[in-house]
């Protein structure tokens, strides 16, 4: 069966005849759940279920610092890809690779046996004619994939697990019943012209496109700074931290964080509470913003520093 043929280039992020010069995300495929309910098609299970993530990626960043939170390590197995991403997508690392370049933390495919991130899709579909994007959590069991949608995956793992963790991760620590409007709501704002945002600025390849992402991009930046200059605790929802922390830390840590609040908030969670800084990998971040993405920066040319990564808490 032949590879079904993609319209634009993987590494063209605006279409070269695009009109308005915006980038547009596509919408993820595979949106099935892991559940608990009787009968449930993917039910949740010790060493049933793989997650592929790549270090540089801010949505796959989210999943691994959820998977740290809930003590997930030793129930879904983790699998990073390379941070170069080439024309055929985002790639594993080869074992000459792996064992030259051990800081790199990147490995070959585990329960393929793949070469791309490509692969593992056509796996679970032939068909399959969408964008090759991480994260992926993959069924061991049916051979499919059963989430490639962060939003939706950092929801049934900090719920659907509990039976199998231990008691202190049990609970739905950081999405709770009585702030899930207000989450949500903020959530909301911060995808479209933050999380995204930095993406439709970043990506667009007309003046009008961009000046319209990054006006809607600070503007949201004075937003969340404001709230977190009012916040009650070290969260943006006080003293305990929530979902809404989880989805905006993977975008600040790769931004320039010059708002004085938002550098507080950024530190604390980096330094204080080890799930942010075990999955925040520089390199890999650094190496792929500036050496993946030709049509942004034709001449792969990664800036030094800054070091260090993050500055350390004020004594």
């Amino acid at each position: 069966m032949s590879t079904p043929v993609q319209k634009h280039k993987i590494t063209e992020w605006v279409a070269v005849d695009s009109k308005t010069g915006e980038f547009q995300r596509k919408p993820s495929v595979f949106r099935d759940a892991i559940s608990r309910a009787p009968g449930a098609r993917f039910p949740p299970e010790k060493g049933r279920y793989h997650l592929y993530v790549s270090y540089a990626c801010p949505w796959a960043h989210r999943t691994q610092i959820i998977r740290e939170l809930k003590g997930l390590q030793d129930i879904i197995s983790l699998s990073v890809v390379h941070w170069h991403m080439g024309t055929k997508g985002w790639r594993f690392a080869t074992e000459s690779e792996a064992s030259s370049s051990p800081e790199m933390t990147a490995a070959p495919e585990p329960i393929n046996n793949a070469s791309y991130l490509q692969d593992i899709y056509f796996k679970a579909d032939p068909e399959y004619s969408g964008r090759y994007t991480v994260p992926i959590l993959w069924d061991k069991q049916t051979n499919t994939i059963v989430n490639n949608e962060s939003s939706e995956i950092i929801r049934f793992l900090c719920t659907e697990f509990d039976d199998l963790v231990d008691e202190k991760f049990r609970g739905n620590l950081f999405y709770p019943e009585e702030k899930r409007g207000v989450i949500d709501e903020l959530n909301s704002w911060v995808y479209d012209t933050i999380n995204n945002g930095v993406y439709k600025s970043g990506i667009a390849t007309m003046q009008g496109a961009y000046e319209d992402a990054v006006t809607a991009l600070f503007a949201s930046l004075d937003r969340v700074e404001a709230l977190l200059k009012a916040s009650t605790g070290p969260y943006l929802l006080g003293e305990k931290l929530t979902e809404a922390d989880v989805r905006l830390y993977p975008t600040i840590i790769r931004f320039d964080p010059v708002y004085p609040a938002i550098h507080k908030w950024l530190r604390h969670l980096y330094w204080e509470v080890p799930a942010f800084k075990e999955t925040t990998n520089f390199e890999h971040i650094k190496k792929h913003y500036t050496k993946s993405h030709t049509q942004i920066n034709p001449t792969g040319v990664t800036p030094l520093g800054p070091l260090p990564h993050i500055l350390p808490l004020e004594g």
